[in-house]
């Protein structure tokens, strides 16, 4: 298995990152009077997720790495909520719609996998 000297080498940050640019371009069509509500709640969601990629990465116990993956993982089950209730209140376009959420899907299937991975390997 190749040495990661960072974790902007990982995949599912980089896709994190990804995820986080187009919520923000989402969330910018939503109606003016949510800035202080979903928007906000969704952006914090977002940048939730390679946030705490980053964090767990610095860590030294694979136990520490894994709590801020399984952390990561919740943020992106939030924004998956969030996302959906943006779809049945019509605040997004349905295209605009799958594609967040198809982005969503592949980080939390990225983030899973790594989660079952550390936890099998203790």
């Amino acid at each position: 298995m190749a040495y990661i000297a960072t974790y902007k080498e990982l995949i599912v940050w980089k896709k994190a990152i990804e995820l986080v640019k187009e919520i923000y371009l989402l969330t910018e069509k939503f109606p003016r009077s949510e800035i202080y509500g979903i928007i906000s709640q969704m952006r914090r969601a977002a940048v939730s997720i390679p946030s705490n990629i980053a964090e767990g990465y610095g860590r030294k116990s694979p136990k520490e790495y894994a709590q801020f993956y399984s952390i990561a993982y919740g943020s992106g089950l939030e924004l998956e909520t969030q996302l959906i209730i943006s779809k049945d209140l019509k605040f997004v376009k349905l295209q605009d719609f799958t594609k967040s959420d198809n982005l969503l899907t592949e980080v939390l299937k990225m983030l899973r996998s790594m989660l079952y991975t550390m936890r099998t390997k203790r």
